[in-house]
């Protein structure tokens, strides 16, 4: 009886709240569903009502659109009766643990209340179109994020802080695109150029230096997981350097970004793939490598393909998928079975992840990729092998008879 009073005074209350906004209030600003609401519902309520059909209770889904949300009706919206009763009918149980702020009680009414609507997870939602013109402080018009902070601190009542002077202009640029401060005489230089482009010069220049491709490769090696050791146990060292200058050289190259992914991700089963190409799958190869003794190969290998598909995930799809390991993921939309069957695409790498104690050598499968350098020597010394052979094969027939006869005597 106790849990319908409060089901009861919860609705009068929020018919109270109803009638008593006059029609002349300004609008409530926008709920977001990604930003505000989905937060709110997966720390919450999904543990009962999310993907888990294991522990959905009363077979509602609240990650879902549903019928306890009726969009632009709070009243008639049965989620907003549950998170504002008492006893049993309260939502979050009190035995949950989980308890709503009544901030999160008017998200969710405001929510509703502007229809309701869910929105797909960020990392499939389509990207935003180009932003339209916007007016800039001091006059004329700018495409792009200098509008809109223009536009904010106009509503603040700030202004643009002044236009930074050409020495530190030319410092700022040089360590965003290369990691390094500029020399002496590139500052000079700047300054001393007085024309409208100087600094799209500084900036062309700065875009062909190789310090620009390593820079660049920095951040990617971390999303990769690039390390110059095995990363386990003893952590012996491991040499993947050369995929690493791959990395470099791609973007130094500008290489679009599909096929900087297709070669990463599977390079090697490109129609007669180049060295480079191959090369490129050592993406897949900077997993941790275990020398322990008493491993289980299988095991090990078996993690290996899982941490390939977690940062395939992670890297290009934008989202978790870890967790669909053991179960339908709780929050990202990705279900057991799906992440199974991203995993039999990487489970044909012919490598456990194992290696041998005290042994500082790379796993098999290697590839030999020499490096530029060493390819233009291997050419040459090709190329006085092949004039070496040719010449021994000029010489007559019997004086190389005569001299395969001095060597088996000399081998009696």
């Amino acid at each position: 009886m106790k849990a319908l009073w409060s089901l009861f005074f919860g609705s009068v209350a929020l018919a109270g709240l109803a009638l008593a906004q006059p029609s002349a209030t300004k609008p409530a600003p926008p709920v977001d569903y990604n930003r505000d609401i989905r937060p709110i519902l997966s720390g919450k309520c999904f543990t009962c009502h999310g993907q888990d059909e294991s522990k959905r209770a009363a077979g509602l889904r609240l990650d879902l659109p549903n019928a306890a949300i009726v969009g632009g009706d709070i009243l008639a919206s049965k989620l907003t009766h549950r998170i504002g009763a008492t006893g049993a009918l309260q939502m979050p149980p009190a035995d949950s643990g989980k308890t709503l702020t009544e901030g999160e009680k008017t998200l969710l009414r405001r929510w509703i209340g502007q229809g309701g609507k869910y929105q797909q997870h960020w990392a499939f939602a389509p990207l935003p179109s180009s932003p339209a013109l916007l007016p800039i402080l001091g006059g004329g018009r700018v495409r792009g994020i200098d509008g809109y902070i223009s536009a904010r601190l106009a509503k603040e009542g700030l202004t643009l802080s002044p236009e930074a002077d050409k020495t530190t202009l030319i410092r700022r640029v040089a360590l965003d695109l290369t990691g390094l401060p500029p020399s002496v005489a590139d500052v000079e230089a700047f300054l001393a150029d007085k024309s409208p482009r100087a600094y799209e010069k500084v900036v062309d220049r700065l875009l062909a230096s190789p310090r620009y491709g390593e820079k660049m490769a920095i951040s990617w090696m971390d999303m990769a997981r690039y390390a110059d050791s095995n990363g386990f146990q003893n952590d012996h060292e491991r040499y993947q350097w050369r995929w690493r200058d791959w990395v470099i050289e791609a973007f130094n190259k500008n290489m679009p970004f599909d096929q900087f992914t297709i070669e990463q991700l599977a390079g090697d089963m490109l129609p007669n793939a180049t060295v480079s190409q191959k090369l490129a799958t050592g993406f897949n190869r900077n997993h941790r490598i275990n020398t322990e003794g008493g491993l289980i190969a299988e095991e090990w290998r078996v993690e290996g393909v899982i941490d390939r598909l977690e940062t395939v995930g992670a890297v290009w799809m934008g989202m978790s998928v870890g967790c669909a390991r053991c179960h339908d993921h709780k929050y990202d939309p990705i279900s057991q079975k799906e992440f199974y069957s991203l995993f039999s695409y990487f489970n044909n790498v012919p490598e456990s992840g194992a290696g041998t104690e005290g042994v500082n050598i790379n796993t098999p499968p290697t590839l030999k990729a020499p490096t530029t350098d060493e390819q233009k020597r291997l050419a040459e010394l090709g190329e006085k092998v092949a004039s070496a052979e040719s010449i021994v094969k000029s010489y007559p027939a019997c004086w190389r008879r005569g001299r395969r006869a001095a060597r088996r005597r000399s081998t009696r």
